[in-house]
């Protein structure tokens, strides 16, 4: 084997082998959830922390690559487990499940902020530097944290939905984080009227948000595993895919200073 090769291979594995990953397991009212942990064991000390939302499917392979791609970057990473321990349901069941968080916000708002808790508490985390980030249920989920005044320094809503509950609309001088809303400009699930309630939403209450719109990108435009016919109405978007994880990198950087 050539030499250069060879310390090629070593380098790759030498950082690969700082990264620590496990199953947490936790509580939220008496339902046992269980969530996935990533960090750079090469990292020492406090560093900027990153919670992780799942899409309606529940925690999946997806959310812990996306973890293991931000643990790399140098956070300290936990993907929630907003179902409970086992519950991954596939379509058509997955949007019956989603359906009941998004039926009861005060429910999917306790269960977010549990899975924070657990991030809030690791020895890890700088607790100055959280963000919260999320996939399309997950994306809803980040955008409930917001509204309820979480103390996170920003969230980061990848085609989410971005409708409120009526009566939990983000209140005036209510929303702590920074807001940054990563949105298909065609998905047919977030129509117009919805992102225009949206904006008037957080302008009414004086969050420090913005939303960037990706032409001709649908629904699901960061998951290959969603296909790439459009017409369906969610689809996988190489340019919105890499260019909305651009966005994500600024807005940390941004938000913690680096």
């Amino acid at each position: 084997m050539h030499k250069p090769l060879l310390l090629l291979m070593l380098a790759a594995a030498t950082a690969q082998a700082g990264l620590v990953e496990k199953p947490v397991i936790y509580q939220h009212d008496g339902v046992t959830l269980e969530g996935f942990h990533v960090y750079d064991d090469a990292k020492a000390g406090r560093r900027p922390a990153v919670l992780v939302i799942h899409q309606w499917t529940g925690l999946s392979d997806y959310e812990k690559r996306r973890s293991r791609q931000l643990a790399e970057m140098g956070y300290n990473v936990f993907a929630a487990d907003i179902y409970g321990q086992g519950v991954r349901p596939q379509p058509p069941d997955s949007g019956k499940e989603a359906g009941k968080y998004k039926g009861d916000r005060a429910l999917f708002r306790g269960r977010l902020m549990a899975a924070l808790d657990v991030l809030k508490s690791d020895e890890r985390t700088d607790q100055q530097r959280v963000a919260a980030i999320g996939y399309c249920f997950g994306g809803t989920g980040v955008l409930e944290m917001a509204r309820a005044g979480a103390d996170v320094a920003g969230v980061v809503s990848f085609h989410g939905g971005l409708d409120a509950a009526a009566d939990m609309t983000a209140p005036k001088g209510g929303v702590k984080a920074k807001v940054l809303v990563l949105h298909g400009a065609v998905d047919p699930y977030v129509p117009r009227e919805q992102v225009a309630a949206f904006e008037d939403e957080m302008t009414a209450a004086g969050a420090d948000w913005q939303l960037v719109s990706y032409g001709g990108a649908v629904h699901s435009f960061t998951h290959k595993e969603a296909g790439d016919d459009p017409s369906k109405g969610a689809a996988y978007d190489e340019k919105a895919d890499r260019r909305s994880w651009q966005a994500m990198k600024s807005f940390f950087a941004e938000i913690f200073g680096e």
